[in-house]
């Protein structure tokens, strides 16, 4: 940013009583700020702004981790307060002793061998196929003209058209 716009910006800071609140400051050294909610000279109800400035003002983009959940939670209005030094502190023990717990489980945890996987399982069934189901002869050695079942099974006949005459006759 350059002399002229910092310049500007504080100037409609000043006209727009738009006042930036230090509300924290991260263990990476980023500054949190919240300005509250205002009517401007027009007397248009401006929403509360909160942002951050980075520690690292050289770079653009941030990365993950470059910001706490805690505080990237409090930007994103998903949560009221601002977040303590010793709320992120406790959050991050909390999620190093899951990292270590998951990390034994998964050591503890062996994959079964081949001889037990044999133990646990059904040999595969060998079937028979004699056909498709769409067929219109599925089942039956050669299609009929008449339709056949025996009750359990219900086999549809081959039907051809007759020449040309109607059915209603």
């Amino acid at each position: 940013m350059g002399w002229s716009q910092g310049l500007f910006r504080a100037l409609w800071r000043a006209l727009s009583k738009e006042v930036k609140e230090h509300v924290g400051t991260d263990q990476l050294g980023n500054k949190y700020y919240y300005i509250p909610e205002y009517k401007n000279w027009r007397g248009q109800t401006i929403r509360e702004k909160r942002f951050v400035e980075a520690a690292n003002k050289k770079e653009v983009d941030y990365e993950v981790g470059d910001i706490p959940t805690e505080w990237e939670a409090w930007i994103r209005r998903t949560r009221k307060t601002p977040p303590t030094m010793e709320e992120i502190l406790n959050n991050e023990k909390y999620r190093e002793e899951i990292k270590i717990k998951s990390k034994n489980f998964y050591e503890n945890e062996k994959l079964p061998s081949k001889e037990t996987k044999e133990e646990l399982f059904a040999p595969p069934v060998q079937t028979q196929i004699k056909g498709h189901a769409s067929a219109p002869y599925f089942g039956k050695e050669e299609p009929s003209a008449a339709p056949t079942s025996t009750g359990k099974t219900f086999q549809p006949g081959s039907w051809m058209p007759q020449d040309g005459k109607s059915h209603n006759q």
